[in-house]
């Protein structure tokens, strides 16, 4: 074991900040990450790997981009903290409320999960209701009345997925299941009048990549029109990445709320939620509904985030992510194929995931076979052992930058290839 990793388990649970990280799901000791640079990440052992995960999907322009760093390096000299509104935050504000155009007014955070803490207590004052609608499969960060899981049910109250979470809190949350019209109009049938909001990855990326039908999507847009609930969009993964406006762009769906975290950023810790003014002035201080930070809108985050959408405003960005994952899918698919595993990679834009059962990707968290995470471990290990860094979980999404040229995408088809090899003899 790696001396750092011994020394992380003393001072930290399991040695690390988030769970995910500990390789648990996977099995071996997780690498002790000393730097990275484009579409490369090195560990404290010098061994560089080829990365898939990019910080778990701010990082679309790759590690310690130049124009980043430099927008990060004059930004820290300028000072790291004012507890004041700063220009950097205006325009990034600007920049991004251009990208949805449907909106009128942002609020920063610093982390995703606190932007859906922010977004759902809005909906709440908003509306005047308790009740929230999530769904099965889901991840909305780990806000407690969003930490829940269903039952067999249809619509089921929520049940707390995480000690410390009370079970009466996590009662006011429904959850349903992903891609079924039925299940969502019987649930705004009986409790309609209490629903305060729905919330909704539009694109579902935390339980593999469940690729949802617009139908779907649009009835959940009528359910809460016609009874008088808010839609929110928990677009923390898929805003700014698949389109410039996210799924709702991508879509034609307009939303009440979006949540945005990861790429806002540009690899700092940056969250934010937006919507209309007639929402938006609920918020303090226009309205009663209440929300604050230190480091909200900090100057060096702001900064960041505003280098990245400024190198996303090229024009061929958005095309370029599509053409080398959609290179990058095409040659894992080639290697499941040689080594007849019954799988395929979903995928939509710069987004990936390998989902290890015959037939065609699911859509909804049932749907998943658990099975495959067996597989999916040792393909893990042995792609680990060939310089390819990809996420510690079956049900984890890959993502492609723009820092990922052929040459890389040849690297790590060729690791892959190799480790679905290995995987297959060691089964």
């Amino acid at each position: 074991m790696n001396p750092l990793l011994e020394r992380a388990k003393k001072v930290m649970p399991g040695g690390v900040s988030s769970p995910v990280r500990a390789f648990l799901a996977v099995g071996g000791d997780p690498p002790v990450i000393a730097s990275a640079r484009g579409a490369e990440i090195f560990d404290t052992n010098g061994r560089g790997y080829v990365d898939l995960v990019c910080s778990w999907g701010p990082l679309i322009l790759g590690h310690a981009h130049p124009a980043v760093v430099e927008a990060v390096s004059k930004a820290a000299r300028d000072g790291l903290s004012f507890g004041a509104t700063c220009e950097r935050e205006v325009l990034l504000a600007e920049a991004v409320l251009s990208r949805f155009p449907w909106a009128n007014k942002i609020r920063f955070v610093s982390t995703g999960t606190e932007a859906v803490m922010s977004a759902v207590r809005l909906a709440r004052g908003a509306t005047g209701r308790s009740r929230i609608v999530k769904f099965d499969g889901c991840y909305h960060g780990h806000v407690d009345g969003l930490l829940v899981s269903g039952g067999s049910g249809l619509a089921t109250l929520g049940t707390p997925a995480s000690a410390g979470v009370p079970r009466e809190y996590a009662e006011l949350t429904e959850v349903l299941p992903l891609d079924d019209d039925a299940a969502a109009e019987a649930l705004f049938a009986r409790k309609g009048k209490e629903i305060a909001a729905v919330i909704i990855e539009p694109l579902p990326a935390n339980s593999g990549l469940l690729v949802q039908r617009t139908a779907f999507l649009k009835k959940l847009r009528e359910l809460c029109t016609a009874h008088g609930a808010l839609l929110i969009f928990d677009e923390v993964i898929s805003g700014l990445r698949v389109a410039p406006g996210g799924m709702s762009e991508r879509l034609g769906i307009t939303p009440d709320i979006v949540t945005l975290g990861k790429i806002v950023g540009g690899g700092m810790p940056v969250g934010a939620y937006l919507a209309k003014d007639e929402i938006m002035n609920f918020v303090a201080p226009l309205g009663c509904v209440y929300q604050a930070g230190t480091l909200s809108g900090n100057p060096v985050a702001m900064a960041a985030g505003l280098a990245t959408l400024n190198e996303l405003a090229k024009p061929g960005v958005y095309e370029r992510l599509d053409a080398t994952a959609a290179m990058l899918s095409r040659g894992m698919e080639r290697a499941l194929e040689r080594y007849e595993v019954p799988a395929t990679v979903a995928r939509v834009g710069s987004i990936l995931w390998l989902s290890l059962q015959a037939g065609a990707p699911p859509r909804s968290w049932g749907a998943v076979k658990q099975e495959g995470a067996k597989l999916y471990a040792a393909i893990h290990r042995n792609a680990l052992s060939n310089g390819l860094w990809m996420a510690p979980s079956a049900f984890e999404v890959a993502f492609v930058s723009l820092a990922h040229g052929d040459a890389h995408v040849q690297a790590a088809t060729l690791a892959f290839e190799r480790a679905v090899a290995a995987a297959r003899e060691q089964s």
